[in-house]
């Protein structure tokens, strides 16, 4: 007898299931190709992958143009702030008009690890919610161990956001949470909300609207339980659905079609179905 207990074989739910932040870039083709397929197999239906360097703009926009269930952002994270140029800005502006770049981002603080000097990521954040701005795009924002600058630096541009956009796998405080939620940005949740110790996180999940809630992986990073230590991908989204339903004390089938609804309106905006 195997000493390994057998792990849950995927749900698979009626209602279909927008993948709103992962990285497909990080995949060989062979692997690319049998990820989308395990991914539809289990509903989902729309995967977005996105954009963290000036290296990976090229790829990610050539990915969003190589397959109908696929899109795209671009922008610069803040682990690669310093690597902003003005060329590399012009670019992602230039970008927001291509039909599958649905958002300016990964864009944000990340105060934790800093990979790149706080100053230069403040200033790389607020350029690039310009463009946004400008450009009238919502925005993907990571926010690591930066609360009080996160809000300080929203605030200046949250009134001119009218897409307004989603602050992404949300581990920060439920007081920025609030904030958030309060301009209109929804918050995005992963398999962190599956992990044991993430009760901070379920706390937010539980304070969040409904209509501000998105579905993401994050994918090849923060694989849900119960397959936590292998490499995640979009098609572990049903456990994450599953979670935040048992959270939010609602069936999962009504949390899908809700968290579609949301997608949809973040993202695709000229999309109604």
């Amino acid at each position: 007898m195997s000493k390994h207990k057998a792990r849950r074989e995927i749900p698979r739910f009626n209602h279909p299931i927008i993948e709103t932040h992962c990285h497909l870039d990080y995949l060989e083709a062979e692997e690319l190709e049998r990820t989308l397929a395990q991914s539809a197999e289990v509903g989902i239906e729309r995967i977005i992958t996105i954009a963290v360097s000036p290296g990976n703009l090229d790829t990610v926009l050539a990915l969003a143009n190589s397959h109908p269930g696929i899109w795209g952002t671009q922008g610069i994270h803040p682990h690669e702030a310093e690597s902003y140029t003005p060329d590399v800005g012009a670019c992602i502006r230039n970008r927001m008009s291509e039909a599958r770049i649905l958002a300016v981002g990964e864009i944000g603080l990340d105060y934790h690890y800093d990979h790149a000097d706080r100053a230069v990521q403040r200033s790389v954040f607020e350029q690039q919610l310009q463009i946004a701005v400008d450009t009238d795009m919502p925005i993907v924002v990571h926010t690591r161990e930066a609360d009080d600058d996160t809000r300080d630096i929203l605030s200046n541009f949250s009134s001119q956001l009218a897409r307004k956009g989603v602050i992404h796998s949300f581990s920060s405080s439920l007081a920025l949470a609030e904030y958030c939620l309060g301009e209109g940005f929804s918050l995005g949740f992963n398999g962190i909300a599956t992990f044991n110790a993430a009760d901070n996180v379920r706390e937010v999940v539980d304070a969040t609207p409904m209509e501000l809630l998105l579905l993401e992986t994050d994918a090849p990073y923060l694989t849900p339980v119960p397959y936590r230590g292998k490499p995640n991908a979009p098609y572990y989204l049903p456990f994450i659905a599953e979670k935040i339903a048992q959270v939010k004390g609602c069936d999962v089938e009504q949390l899908l079609a809700q968290a579609w609804h949301n997608s949809i309106g973040v993202f695709f905006s000229a999309d109604v179905s």
